[in-house]
């Protein structure tokens, strides 16, 4: 079945449920553990004199031992180095002329150090060399190298190398093309960073699948591989794949599509079978150019551009604007015991009665509230087609001022609720409490209860508390000092203490029926 499928050219089986038991193969070897704590305060030193000499330094990393004869070849590095650890270290670039400075400075650092350690400096553009360069194993080695020090690049780096060893090993033949972009090339990733990368589908050999199959099939395992490679990475950077078919990829270079020209300007391949580089040349070449058909579509979208920004101005008017300011008053016509009113009709009567005529809200507030359900329906008979950028600036400062004063309004509407909520409470407890002790004075009727009640288990301490409370809250409210949690919890207490008066009420009343 499997040599059938070769045979097809098709794509093979995915077996999900494989998760690389040797994965660990996919990364080279890193600095072994013992060297690392044997050598841990020497590095530490190392580290903490370069940053404080060095603030700017983006990396700090242990190149892994099994690529420091790689090193050694492309640099013309001594022979007898191949025992030392390899320090690689990574500085902006445009600290770049002083290079020969500031590793002269380490150097010396370095001197009378037990371990013995080598010295790579290099920029962020030395290293994106190394892979314009299709020297790529030198590039992975740097990702997967000791961090002692980490500003971003070699997180994103790291993450990025793992997922690309994934899906390679997975199925390398349908990949021409993996390719990082956006802040890591750039130079401003940071360890949070999303990473950029690009993977270039071939889709010229398949012959038993619909192409759009093959994109959707090698999509989802791509993506599904994007968690196990932050695992292994043990970095914070998150992948983000973009999927791209050969023959798409082709015809969007052909029309000279924006954003595949900048992909190939700016991006930098990690792994290439001879696709990404050529056409990176030739745009540098100046040699990949737009055909007539691409120039008159592109130059085709700036005709309808100032009927889309007008359209959207308008669009922001009826779906923004509109509901903005009409659904906060709905809001608060609720809050005032109202019925929620229809935005379109009733709106602006109940709004009108419910504050402006009870002197809470001004006039202009109401009037604007109008003039938007003006424009609402003068938008609906079709009356109106488009709007002014000035109007809309005008609506958004005064909407902003709308918004600010209903704030105003809520914190009015509830203060008023709070203090008919507690007037209430109050009355309701001390109309029972006088039933049962007379028309005395506050303090008189709470001494009585704790006295003849509360001491003699009559009633729980609960209920001299509540009943404290609710004074409390009421003189609190009284000195603005109370808050609606407050006056919410006294009404939750009270419901307590009055139905265990009644109650208590109800009980002695019986009793005396049974005495008679």
């Amino acid at each position: 079945m499997e040599k059938k499928k070769q045979e097809n050219n098709d794509i093979p089986e995915m077996d999900l449920d494989n998760k690389y038991s040797n994965k660990k193969n996919l990364m080279p070897e890193t600095l072994p553990k013992k060297d690392v704590d044997k050598s841990k305060k020497e590095f530490d030193k190392i580290k903490n004199f370069i940053l404080k000499k060095f603030s700017f330094t983006q990396v700090i990393g242990i190149l892994p031992p099994a690529s420091i004869k790689l090193f050694i070849e492309e640099e013309e590095v001594p022979k007898e180095t191949e025992k030392y650890v390899h320090l690689f270290i990574v500085i902006p670039e445009d600290k770049l002329k002083e290079i020969p400075k500031i590793k002269s400075e380490i150097v010396k650092q370095l001197e009378g150090l037990e371990q013995k350690i080598w010295l790579h400096l290099k920029t962020p553009v030395d290293l994106w060399e190394l892979c314009i360069d299709s020297k790529f194993e030198l590039a992975q080695a740097v990702a997967m190298s000791y961090p002692l020090h980490d500003t971003g690049i070699l997180g994103a780096l790291r993450v990025a190398e793992i997922h690309k060893s994934l899906v390679l090993q997975k199925f390398e033949k349908y990949v021409v093309s993996y390719v990082i972009g956006g802040s890591l090339v750039r130079g401003e990733a940071v360890p949070t960073s999303d990473v950029d990368v690009f993977v270039i589908i071939n889709d010229t050999d398949v012959k038993k699948m619909p192409r759009l199959e093959l994109k959707e099939r090698l999509r989802s395992i791509i993506y599904q591989y994007v968690a196990e490679a932050s695992a292994i990475a043990g970095v914070k950077n998150k992948l983000s794949p973009q999927i791209y078919l050969l023959t798409d990829f082709w015809e969007s270079v052909k029309d000279a599509h924006p954003v595949i020209f900048t992909f190939i300007r700016d991006g930098i391949p990690i792994y290439d079978r001879g696709t990404f580089m050529p056409w990176k040349s030739l745009l540098r070449m100046g040699k990949l150019k737009p055909s007539p058909e691409a120039i008159d579509m592109f130059m085709s979208m700036g005709d309808k551009t100032v009927k889309r920004v007008k359209s959207a101005l308008l669009d922001v008017v009826v779906n923004e604007i509109f509901w903005g300011v009409t659904t906060p008053a709905q809001a608060l016509l609720m809050l005032n015991g109202c019925a929620p009113p229809n935005a379109k009709k009733e709106l602006t009567r109940d709004f009108k009665r419910e504050f402006y005529d009870t002197k809470m809200i001004e006039k202009k507030y109401l009037d604007f509230l109008q003039g938007v359900v003006d424009i609402w329906r003068a938008y609906e008979h079709e009356e109106i087609k488009e709007i002014s950028g000035v109007k809309v600036d005008k609506l958004v400062k005064d909407t902003e001022d709308y918004l600010k004063r209903l704030k105003e309004l809520r914190e009015e509407i509830e203060k008023r609720a709070q203090e008919k909520t507690i007037e209430e409470i109050y009355k309701d407890v001390f109309v029972l409490l006088k039933g049962m002790f007379g028309n005395k004075s506050q303090d008189a009727i709470i001494n009585e209860f704790e006295t003849k009640y509360v001491k003699k288990a009559k009633f729980a301490p609960q209920h001299l508390r509540i009943l404290k409370d609710i004074v409390r809250a009421r003189a609190e409210f009284k000195k603005g000092k109370s808050d609606s949690h407050k006056v919410d919890q006294a009404r939750k207490n009270a419901s307590i203490l009055i139905n265990d008066i009644i109650e208590f009420n109800q009980r002695c009343e019986l009793v005396a029926k049974k005495k008679e």
